[in-house]
């Protein structure tokens, strides 16, 4: 999307917590999208970019304001949760203001293709292999008892 970003992200709770790895990949992804900006002779653009930086940040070094502060996380418990999320990611780029393919698999940036068993060009990870994965953590493996 224009505007952001929507995407189903299997977190393994590690020592760092989801906002700080959120954070960093925001970071990673911003420097990129100025990068690109610049090579491509954005000016304009990158100037706004550079207007959007809060004095506070300025002064600790920040050049370019990429993204707002905050994001929307909606832990997916069930599958049924987890395939309306999907549908809605899959057919978001279809409908209202945007109206950016004529269907979730002709978006570039969507995981739709994968799911319809077509060419795409994302590392993606097919969500039943996660619920699996879930699944089998969940059952307590069972006692090895001697004879």
């Amino acid at each position: 999307m224009p505007n952001h970003v929507h995407l189903l992200l299997y977190y393994k709770q590690g020592e760092r917590s989801l906002n700080l790895e959120v954070g960093s990949a925001k970071r990673f992804i911003a420097y990129e999208i100025v990068k690109r900006l610049a090579a491509s002779g954005e000016g304009q653009l990158l100037e706004g970019l550079a207007g959007a930086v809060e004095a506070k940040d300025r002064s600790r070094g920040k050049k370019h304001e990429v993204w707002e502060d905050s994001f929307d996380v909606k832990e997916c418990n069930t599958e049924k949760y987890m395939l309306q999320k999907l549908n809605y990611i899959h057919n978001n780029p279809c409908t209202g203001k945007w109206k950016l393919s004529m269907r979730p698999v002709g978006y570039l940036h969507s995981s739709a293709a994968f799911y319809a068993g077509q060419k795409h060009g994302y590392a993606v990870r097919d969500y039943l292999d996660i619920l699996v994965e879930l699944a089998d953590r969940s059952v307590p493996p069972s006692s090895a008892k001697e004879h």
